[in-house]
């Protein structure tokens, strides 16, 4: 995972933390480990890309049964662009290349009872104007 930029007004823990639910985030998407994407998300996230809505439990149930990434021998090219934390919120900033798309995600990040969850995501896919190399 690579870090291009971070800002805000945080200590390393808040960073480790964020960087560790970002992780899992890449890995979850990468190896289709839908537990492990349940655990970062908030219960009342919702997924938004233009002209599509996806509650929580509708995007993991497509994620449950799409092929998985890792067995079908594709990199793990994901990339950390920025993170931004500002005492119990953050925003973080990825590209995801997945299968044919490259998706930059938007997570927006809320620190509750001593964890951070993802509340929000925003996602485009920019293959158009990014084609992934094959």
């Amino acid at each position: 995972m690579e870090n291009t930029a971070y800002t805000g007004d945080f200590g390393s823990k808040e960073f480790y933390s964020v960087m560790t639910l970002v992780q899992d985030y890449f890995d979850g998407l990468h190896y289709g480990e839908v537990s492990k994407l349940k655990a970062i998300f908030h219960t009342d996230a919702f997924l938004k890309a233009p002209g599509l809505r996806r509650s929580l439990d509708q995007w993991l149930d497509a994620v449950a049964s799409r092929p998985v990434p890792d067995q079908q021998g594709r990199p793990y090219d994901f990339k950390l662009i920025s993170i931004e934390i500002i005492k119990d919120q953050a925003m973080v900033k990825l590209e995801c290349p997945l299968f044919d798309h490259f998706y930059v995600d938007f997570l927006s990040l809320l620190k509750e009872n001593g964890r951070w969850l993802v509340v929000n995501k925003m996602y485009s896919d920019l293959r158009e104007d990014f084609p992934l190399k094959r």
